[in-house]
């Protein structure tokens, strides 16, 4: 009997052990090619200046930021390691944050397009280094309005006194009534506000599209990017940044160079050409 109870708990062992690097072992990848485009915009001051470039950037990290979290909160659940109340409240409001400015951060990316093809010659005046930052510290400060609620009100009414010791999550953490229904509010905020965002520049980009005295094929690329925008609540977030990069022919050539370890040849006047015209 103890023998079969020995082989039970090696199976269900080794069956743990397979799930968790079968887990793991796509979120290594996508940090990896993470950081491989972080590296990347590194590497060109122009990747730097644009303010296309800039909201990518801020978007890799978003991103990479979250998968990173998530990671560390899977191994801590797998490990069985005891997570302080304190630290799992750390952990979820910057796993809010950091969500709540990657959905706006999508608004952002398709007002710069909507810009750029819609108002070419003012696009500079607009999207400017300091008017660029200037955006994001926005969406960061309204990314922050729904955690600082949730806190405010587990330490002014909430009296569940929640006990955690394995597991930290949302459920566990947050169980009035008021955190769900402060949760489905927030949720329907942003997702009509940055559908509406979206939305509206798709069509108004589509218009200048068939416009005859417009550059059509950049109208149409970039109304297919505002249409990568509005379904990227739908793809995994990890695809998000590679399916956006390897669309800028610009980028993705140098990302490819970058990415296997040099192996592929890059064209350096093509990709400064590219992002210099704004392509």
């Amino acid at each position: 009997m103890s023998n079969l109870n020995d082989s039970s708990n090696l199976i269900s062992l080794a069956d743990r052990n397979v799930r968790t690097v079968l887990s793991l072992t796509p979120c290594i990848v996508f940090l990896y090619v993470n950081g491989v485009m972080l590296y990347t915009l590194k590497k060109k001051p122009v990747f730097q200046e644009a303010s296309r470039y800039i909201l990518f950037g801020h978007m890799l990290w978003l991103d990479t930021l979250n998968l990173f979290m998530s990671v560390v909160l899977f191994v801590c659940a797998v490990s069985k390691i005891i997570i302080m109340k304190l630290v799992c409240l750390f952990l979820l409001v910057a796993a809010t944050v950091l969500y709540q400015a990657s959905i706006l951060n999508l608004a952002l990316m398709s007002l710069e397009r909507y810009v750029a093809i819609c108002f070419p010659l003012r696009h500079a005046d607009f999207t400017t280094y300091k008017k660029t930052s200037m955006a994001i510290g926005v969406v960061w400060m309204i990314s922050w309005i729904k955690p600082l609620s949730e806190i405010i009100i587990y330490y002014a009414f909430d009296t569940t006194n929640t006990a955690i010791n394995l597991f930290c999550s949302k459920t566990t953490f947050y169980r009035l009534p008021i955190y769900r229904k402060l949760d489905i509010s927030f949720t329907c905020i942003y997702f009509v506000s940055v559908s509406f965002v979206v939305i509206f520049t798709y069509v108004s980009i589509a218009i200048v599209a068939k416009s005859a005295s417009s550059d059509k094929v950049s109208a149409k690329k970039a109304n297919k990017t505002v249409l990568l925008h509005l379904i990227q609540q739908i793809f995994p977030r990890c695809l998000s940044p590679l399916i956006y990069g390897l669309r800028d022919q610009a980028f993705s050539s140098l990302f490819k160079y970058y990415f296997t370890f040099g192996l592929k040849k890059q064209n350096s006047c093509y990709t400064e050409t590219h992002v210099a015209a704004g392509h």
